[in-house]
């Protein structure tokens, strides 16, 4: 085949968009919805006490930032959140590798584990209100009990999704059970792991906001149970704003450390 031929070809082929248009892409729907609701806000067709414009939210949030109250609050509630999500996730770690490797352990402690997760967290509060007071332990292991048991549940799943064919190859290689699990378990089951980190994130900051709306005297859940006595709703937006960019990167972050260590799985792309 000519190289004319193999130009032509490329050519012909569709080519991938940019990162302008993809981001442009991604901006359109909210984009267009903050345009609708400041125009429907500003012509009278939304109530104001209810649904604030964008302009509105916006002021507050300059204001807030401004007299530095909102960065004391998220710096508290940022420290909660990973505090929690540390506890919780290491725990959910360890005792998703224990369970996964032994089935001894999965019939001594998995019963007992998948009971307590049904318990909902507001269920719990009372009591660890009345065991830890409502200083920060009662709200980091609130947090904790949400962060554990994706991780947990995921890391189980990939150790005992790993190919037992790879087992077998190990001990024809001469692994003791240490590598095993170093060389072979655990990197085959990061894409499990991984995954249960991103839903414990994600349920870390879904804890603080109700550990902070219950009892707290600081941090983005007081500050918007605050604004709620007041009924100043644009500081309320303000504080679900937060949280969801808050939320938003450290996904992002969770993600591009994901990928770094799945540089080697080939996988679907869209």
């Amino acid at each position: 085949m000519s190289n004319q031929a193999v130009t032509a070809g490329r050519a012909g082929r569709p080519g991938r968009p940019g990162k302008a248009v993809i981001a442009g892409l991604g901006l359109l729907l909210p984009g267009s919805l903050l345009v609708s609701w400041q125009l429907l806000g500003h012509y009278g067709m939304l109530s104001e006490m209810l649904f604030p414009t964008p302009y509105t939210i916006a002021q507050s949030f300059i204001a807030l930032a401004a007299s530095g109250d909102l960065w004391s609050h998220f710096r508290v509630s940022a420290v909660r959140a990973f505090s929690g999500f540390l506890l919780g996730g290491g725990l959910g770690l360890l005792l998703g590798i224990l369970v996964g490797l032994f089935r001894r352990s999965e019939r001594l402690l998995d019963p007992s584990l998948q009971m307590i997760r049904m318990i909902p967290s507001l269920a719990v509060v009372p009591l660890f209100i009345l065991w830890f007071g409502i200083g920060e332990e009662s709200k980091v292991l609130l947090i904790a009990k949400g962060a554990f048991f994706p991780v947990y549940i995921n890391t189980f799943m990939g150790i005992r999704g790993t190919d037992n064919k790879l087992f077998e190859v190990s001990k024809v290689l001469g692994f003791s059970k240490l590598q095993q699990v170093l060389r072979l378990v655990l990197p085959a089951a990061v894409p499990n792991i991984m995954l249960g980190v991103r839903l414990s994130l994600g349920l870390s900051w879904l804890g603080l906001v109700v550990a902070e709306l219950i009892a707290s005297t600081s941090g983005i859940g007081y500050m918007m149970s605050d604004a709620r006595q007041f009924a100043d709703t644009p500081v309320v937006f303000v504080g679900i704003i937060v949280f969801a960019v808050a939320g938003l990167l450290s996904d992002t972050a969770v993600r591009l450390i994901e990928r770094r260590l799945l540089r080697w799985k080939d996988s679907y792309q869209g």
